[in-house]
């Protein structure tokens, strides 16, 4: 998989080096803030069933 983006980089070593290093952010920012947000409230970690 990582052989496949690296491939398919445009530029030099370097090039590639820096576009990796972006994409690999933009992908955690998206996770950060579009997917971990929306899967939240359907995680069950916050029913609790301890009575009293």
């Amino acid at each position: 998989m990582y052989g496949f983006i690296w491939r398919h980089l445009p530029g030099p070593t370097a090039a590639r080096a820096v576009l990796a290093l972006v994409l690999l952010l933009a992908f955690v920012a998206l996770l950060l803030f579009v997917v971990f947000p929306w899967v939240e409230p359907r995680l069950p970690f916050n029913d609790v069933t301890i009575d009293q």
